[in-house]
């Protein structure tokens, strides 16, 4: 994680900021679904996301930050799917930031992790999480993705009674309190 004089420094210099994250994913009876999740402090509906870690890959960074922020643990694409950006709320002002977004492919849900009970999560329609997310970026990459070719593979795969997808535990609702 970045150091908040890091995080000033580079915020004044008129470039973005850089975030990676991960788009938790699953195939249930042929369609894609997504894990959304809120924020800490706005309770907004977002991916797991965070600051690029020293000595690691960026994709390796969005695998970490979704097991410590999601409590999810999968396959994540090494090519990112796009990246959009958004204002991120910092102490004395708001910084531009550009996300890096790569796919995960979800093979298990944690029954504990660092942010359980900091957040509220679920599955939900890929058409629905790219409603609900505030970046209209991130709701395109999500419904891009969703359409690909590479999730037609995996639902056909579903469907055919291939390799199963991940039956998560149920998930409190976005608009209820975290468990």
């Amino acid at each position: 994680m970045a150091k908040p004089k890091q995080i000033k420094r580079r915020a004044t210099d008129g470039r973005p900021l850089s975030q990676v994250a991960a788009l938790p994913y699953r195939v249930v009876d042929g369609g894609v679904e997504v894990l959304v999740m809120t924020s800490r402090e706005t309770q907004r509906v977002i991916i797991p996301k965070g600051w690029p870690m020293k000595n690691r890959k960026d994709w390796k960074s969005a695998q970490i930050e979704a097991r410590q922020e999601a409590g999810v643990i999968g396959d994540i694409g090494r090519k990112r799917l796009g990246q959009y950006l958004y204002w991120k709320r910092l102490e004395s002002h708001f910084a531009l930031v550009k996300v890096a977004v790569y796919p995960l492919a979800v093979r298990r849900q944690l029954a504990d992790w660092p942010e359980r009970h900091e957040r509220a999560q679920t599955w939900i329609s890929a058409e629905d999480a790219a409603l609900l997310v505030d970046e209209p970026e991130l709701g395109a990459i999500i419904l891009d993705f969703a359409q690909s070719r590479a999730a037609g593979l995996l639902a056909a795969d579903s469907k055919a009674g291939g390799r199963q997808a991940m039956a998560a535990p149920a998930a409190p609702s976005l608009g209820g309190s975290p468990t």
